[in-house]
């Protein structure tokens, strides 16, 4: 059996996410939809005329694998600025557009991948037709973004809250106009706070069209309580294989969401990015300060971009039996060491006091080997 706990989803059915088919855009480089893997972005919260900080956010971005960027571009300074940031970074850039439909002209001539826009909050069929023929003579995508908190006024009344059928019908409307002109290179959010309303209106969504569609849970709160609530709103739906892009809205740093996005992922077995850290809670049979440990690990380890699974157990009721699916996997005694174990198998003793260098070195010649098998692939 193969050492790699990826590889099992292959051979486990119960464990095999079907993704919802979905037409297939591209925003910049990086396809959205269809068969492409679900890309993880994140937002600047940089001013964007500030060119030096923008890019210099967008830069660490970069650094933690976001696939996507997007940048809030409400003036014309703004948009000024965006030809020099996009100049400067590889991740393609979505232009943040809220009303003004010549923000998203120029965000399409100055080099944005895509525009999150609202098709019905810009002026009407005319101006839509004018950012339409901006984007597809700049290669553009459109981002139709529904929010619970902003919903039209007509769809309050109707319905007399934000809800599901509301929220959908909103973002049909958008798409009916892009559809209009013929522009069919678009993805769909329906995004709210409220969990049961957001998770509501996705599956509605994704029955009701086949556009790729951008996942998130909207203003989910600080780093702890947005990280719960985005894992179960989207994570249930990442589960029933819907989803096409997310973006981890947390009050922290955008790199926070970046890593927590990932990790989401990683937990359903739809990425693969970076060391998978299987590690138990500690108890008094553990031989080894297991939760410092592991703090300490995940800050050496933080570089490792190549898909590695990575036990650390106190002790030796399940250590060994989590280090046969692992990587690479280090297993407590009580007696000031404990066993090293690599692809599942033991690999030797290792002192305690040594075993966080022994554990870096034997994971980063395993991302070194996979960089290389990689590499030659390609």
């Amino acid at each position: 059996m193969s050492s790699n706990p990826t590889s099992l989803h292959a051979v486990r059915p119960w464990r095999t996410i079907e993704r919802r088919p979905s037409r297939k855009i591209r925003v910049g480089s990086v396809e959205v939809g269809g068969d492409a893997p679900i890309a993880v972005q994140s937002m600047t919260n940089t001013i964007t005329h500030d060119v030096e900080a923008t890019v210099g956010q967008i830069r660490r971005l970069e650094e933690v694998g976001a696939d996507i960027v997007r940048v809030s571009v409400p003036d014309p300074e703004s948009s000024a600025a965006l030809r020099a940031i996009v100049d400067q970074v590889d991740v393609p850039l979505v232009a943040d557009i809220h009303f003004h439909y010549r923000r998203g002209i120029e965000a399409a001539e100055n080099g944005a991948a895509c525009l999150r826009i609202n098709p019905g909050n810009i002026g009407g069929q005319d101006r839509v037709r004018e950012v339409v023929a901006a984007a597809r003579a700049n290669g553009c995508s459109i981002r139709i973004g529904v929010n619970g908190g902003s919903l039209e006024r007509d769809l309050l009344e109707k319905y007399g809250e934000p809800c599901p059928d509301a929220m959908v019908e909103s973002a049909l409307m958008h798409a009916r106009m892009l559809d209009d002109e013929g522009f069919h290179d678009y993805k769909i959010s329906v995004k709210a706070s409220d969990l049961f309303l957001t998770v509501a209106a996705y599956h509605q969504l994704a029955d009701a069209t086949d556009a790729p569609l951008h996942l998130g849970i909207t203003e989910a709160g600080g780093t702890r309580i947005g990280t719960v609530k985005s894992s179960i709103g989207m994570g249930s739906l990442l589960w029933a294989g819907i989803g096409d892009t997310i973006r981890v809205s947390l009050s922290d740093e955008p790199e926070e969401e970046i890593r927590v996005g990932f990790d989401m992922l990683k937990s359903l077995g739809l990425r693969t990015r970076g060391v998978n850290i299987i590690s138990c809670p500690s108890c008094a049979r553990q031989g080894f300060n297991v939760i410092e440990t592991v703090r300490t690990l995940e800050d050496r380890l933080s570089h490792i971009s190549e898909p590695i699974s990575l036990s650390i157990i106190g002790c030796v009721v399940n250590g060994p039996g989590e280090a046969m699916f692992t990587d690479v996997g280090f297993t407590g005694g009580s007696a000031g060491y404990g066993m090293m174990y690599h692809a599942g198998k033991k690999s030797g003793k290792t002192d305690n006091d040594d075993m966080i260098e022994e554990i870096v070195r034997a994971v980063e010649a395993r991302a070194d080997a996979l960089r290389t098998e990689r590499i030659a692939a390609e």
